[in-house]
């Protein structure tokens, strides 16, 4: 009797296919990352992170060899649900006096980075010709948490098809492009330090795949592992501002919409959850560490035990993620956007980058 694809067992055939070839090519990634650190940099980090190297990997599958529809669903549910489960497991390595730490920095610097990005995609949307619609889905997607912020976004202002789209594509692309620079960036201007490196890395980057993976490459590559827990407490302050975020665009869009004739499309397809369940999940999980750490850290080691396979559980995921983050990265869809959605994207990013780098670098200093 052939297993029908709704049942748990025809879903798993389903989506096998796709989670065998980014999970082969995440193994890839780590068994290059391990040999070309034995062969170059015996006794240290190897110099190339197989966050980086899977991410290389699945967007030269994908590119050279192609995705077929016979990968894609298991990629998407790597993409939608053990990319998330990784990310969650990090909620596990703040404790309350790390999570305090971080906020002191990160949230001015998330409120200000927000409104800079609001501002300028505002300006250079004009400036440019884009239409009201995707002025405010690259601002949102850009100053908040990417695509989700973008498929959130668009039905409450009536966004076109054809806006969300460009901006989904354009936040993944810069976006992605910033993945693989600011880690390097994060290094020349704060070296290993895990806080300010992490709070610009949470703050300046779009998705929070992205974001992930930026952290762990710079985690990787200069031995600084306590940037992800950190950068993922940064991307969470932005993720929750999304909240308000909404409801302000839609009310600005129904203001408009006699005025801006881009508002009268409409988004098809299911309305996605504002707030992602892993960062539910993130927050419970910060809370069981600080329990946990309060009555068993003074007993046996299991408790560290748990904690230690968590955080190598969460890493494996999340090279997993990043290497399907690839595996579905298209290059050929630079060429289908137009420049001038592209520019202002990158246009924005710098801005939000800049105002991150500049302010963090200040705020460490004062409370150092």
């Amino acid at each position: 009797m052939a297993l029908s694809a709704g049942s748990p067992a025809g879903a798993l055939r389903v989506a096998a296919p796709g989670v065998g070839l980014a999970v082969a090519l995440a193994f890839a990634a780590k068994f290059g990352s391990h040999e070309i650190g034995a062969a170059f940099v015996q006794g240290r980090p190897s110099p190339v992170s197989p966050v980086l190297l899977g991410i290389v990997f699945g967007v030269l599958w994908r590119h050279f060899i192609g995705v077929g529809a016979r990968t894609e669903t298991g990629v998407r549910w790597i993409l939608g649900t053990l990319l998330g489960i990784g990310i969650a497991l990090v909620g596990l390595r703040l404790t309350l006096p790390g999570l305090t730490g971080v906020g002191l920095v990160a949230l001015p610097v998330v409120v200000l980075c927000i409104t800079v990005a609001v501002l300028v995609s505002k300006l250079v949307g004009r400036l440019l010709g884009l239409s009201q619609g995707l002025q405010s889905l690259l601002a949102v997607g850009s100053a908040v948490c990417g695509c989700t912020a973008i498929v959130a976004t668009a039905p409450a202002i009536k966004a076109r098809d054809i806006d969300t789209g460009t901006a989904l594509t354009c936040v993944v692309l810069i976006g992605s492009l910033g993945m693989l620079l600011y880690p390097w960036l994060a290094s020349a201007v704060f070296g290993g330090a895990a806080l300010p490196a992490g709070v610009f890395l949470g703050s300046a980057i779009h998705d929070t795949s992205q974001v992930i993976g930026a952290s762990l490459i710079f985690a990787q590559q200069f031995n600084s592992p306590d940037a992800v827990a950190v950068a993922s407490a940064t991307k969470l302050l932005r993720n929750l501002s999304i909240i308000v975020l909404v409801p302000l665009l839609a009310w600005a869009a129904h203001a408009q919409a006699a005025r801006d004739a881009g508002a009268a499309g409409t988004v098809g397809g299911r309305h996605r959850p504002m707030v992602p369940w892993f960062v539910v999940v993130f927050v419970l999980l910060v809370l069981v560490r600080a329990l946990g750490d309060q009555y068993f850290a003074a007993g046996p080691g299991a408790w560290s035990a748990l904690l230690g396979a968590a955080q190598s559980t969460s890493e494996l995921f999340m090279i997993c993620g990043m290497t399907a983050v690839g595996l579905n990265l298209s290059l050929s869809n630079m060429g289908q956007v137009g420049f001038r959605p592209v520019i202002a994207a990158a246009l924005i990013a710098v801005a939000t980058a800049t105002t991150s780098l500049g302010l963090t670098w200040t705020f460490v200093r004062w409370f150092s």
